[in-house]
């Protein structure tokens, strides 16, 4: 059996091969040891389930889009269908192996808090991209499951982190576009957003010189979802999920099947907190 020690190391290798399915099981390893993990593992741990769950996130709205399209013969309709379903149920494994991790390891094992918030905001995350994929009683499942993550988040962030901390500028980030994309809520995403735009900027001086090119870039990722929303483009279709995982996302809408300018998140950041 490999120590803690070799997963990680069989981790980082994993990773510099970009063979993240490799990386995902090595720092689920990692996650149920004993031990609480260093910033470095579980930003190695974030890292490996961000790029193994973005496989399928971003087929699950290619296949979608065709399926919304209804343009093929009733066969293949259904094999459409069928695939969007499995590729549904592969990624409703991987963000359900996450979420069992977080509840009986890593959220037990925080014993600072910016680990805490970061766990609490990652099972905001997967909750809410399993939100993107169901429909009726269970997608509001998936939905309260991301509200209550990131309530209990943001109420540790807002009392314990200052507002330039890059860990709850993140937060924010996600937690609004959750607003805006799942709850439909854009005057909540967007008052949110603003607030701790405007509030970071009167505090830039006081940002720790280790953390602020990563709350630099969180800071932009904001502005640009404020601009977005607050723009006169037509409405986005929220049935089309964005591709959080590039720095400018894009959505297909179900109506004329272009590609349209959607919203950010801190995904656009592989490693939002340095080790140190």
């Amino acid at each position: 059996m490999m120590s803690k020690y070799e997963q990680v190391e069989l981790a980082k290798l994993a990773e510099q091969a970009e063979r993240y399915t490799d990386m995902m099981g090595a720092m689920k390893k990692v996650a149920e040891s004993n031990s609480e993990l260093t910033i470095e593992e579980r930003n190695l741990f974030s890292v490996a389930y961000k790029n193994v769950i973005g496989t399928y996130r971003v087929p699950w709205r290619t296949i979608s889009a065709i399926e919304l399209k209804g343009q093929n013969s009733e066969h293949k309709q259904q094999m459409v269908k069928k695939y969007r379903k499995k590729i549904e149920n592969e990624m409703k494994d991987v963000c359900q192996e996450l979420l069992t991790l977080l509840d009986k390891h890593l959220i037990q094992k925080s014993t600072t808090v910016e680990s805490k918030i970061f766990y609490l905001k990652m099972k905001g995350d997967y909750y809410r991209y399993l939100a993107e994929i169901t429909m009726g009683d269970e997608r509001q499942k998936m939905a309260e499951g991301s509200q209550h993550a990131y309530d209990d988040a943001f109420d540790l962030a807002k009392n314990q982190l200052p507002v330039t901390h890059p860990i709850r500028l993140g937060l924010v980030l996600n937690f609004s576009v959750f607003y805006y994309e799942i709850l439909n809520k854009p005057d909540i995403a967007l008052r949110l957003a603003k607030q701790t735009f405007d509030d970071a900027l009167t505090k830039l001086d006081s940002i720790d010189e280790h953390s602020y090119r990563d709350s630099q870039l969180i800071l932009q990722l904001l502005r640009d979802n404020i601009t977005l929303w607050t723009s006169d483009e037509p409405e986005i279709d929220n049935t089309n999920q964005p591709d959080e995982d590039q720095i400018f996302f894009r959505s297909l809408t179900s109506t004329n099947n272009q590609f349209k300018l959607c919203h950010m998140t801190v995904e656009a950041i592989q490693h939002i907190e340095k080790p140190q």
